[in-house]
């Protein structure tokens, strides 16, 4: 009986070390996979740096994975990480998008000066229009990035950049200048992600501009 009793306590100790050794791998292993994420993200947003292109908030999202895991939250870290890989990845597509769309304005230009094009000077807008898709339009201004200039020109009837009704008819401004132009460009490539309810201080600033 006493042999008994003494393997069965032997048996227990041995898994709670065992349990309790993997614990500190399944730690371990996070603490690890965080760091990476976290050299993956800070790699891929010097990269659209470099660009023009980074997200407002993907730097400060990096700061705090890193605070995190020095913290020891390996897996709020690993997740913060994750967030700011995924925005630099999105915002390296956006930078592509943008130089396929610079090659297709430029020959839209063409066209429209060989008289082959209309350019609207007012839109309707349609279910499942944003003011992303409706600048991105050949007949608009044929580049997304320009949104905020149809914003700037329907102040009166646009409270949230972010929501647009279907029925809206908008203004499109044929007349901005080259700073303008590039000032509604800057905005939306730095205004960050978005969020429709909740109005953007930096869209106001640009209105105020």
């Amino acid at each position: 009986m006493i042999m008994r009793t003494t393997a069965r306590l032997f048996f227990a100790a041995v898994l709670s070390l065992g349990l309790l050794a993997g614990c500190a791998t399944t730690g371990d292993d996070t603490a690890s996979a965080a760091a990476q994420a976290i050299a993956d993200a800070k790699a891929a947003n010097a990269e659209v740096a470099a660009m023009g292109f980074e997200w407002r908030d993907t730097g400060d999202i990096i700061k705090q994975a890193e605070q995190a895991l020095d913290d020891g939250n390996s897996e709020e870290a690993l997740d913060l990480a994750n967030q700011a890989l995924a925005q630099a990845e999105d915002a390296k597509r956006q930078a592509e998008a943008e130089k396929q769309k610079a090659l297709d304005r430029a020959s839209i230009d063409e066209s429209m000066a060989a008289g082959a094009g209309v350019a609207n000077d007012s839109y309707t807008v349609v279910r499942g229009d944003n003011l992303w898709n409706i600048s991105g339009k050949s007949s608009i201004y044929g580049d997304p990035y320009q949104w905020p200039l149809i914003y700037k020109a329907n102040r009166s009837q646009i409270k949230d950049p972010d929501l647009i009704l279907p029925g809206q008819n908008f203004d499109i401004d044929r007349n901005a200048s080259s700073s303008e132009i590039d000032a509604a460009i800057n905005h939306a490539r730095t205004r960050g992600a978005w969020s429709v309810g909740d109005v953007e201080q930096s869209d106001l600033d640009f209105l105020a501009r």
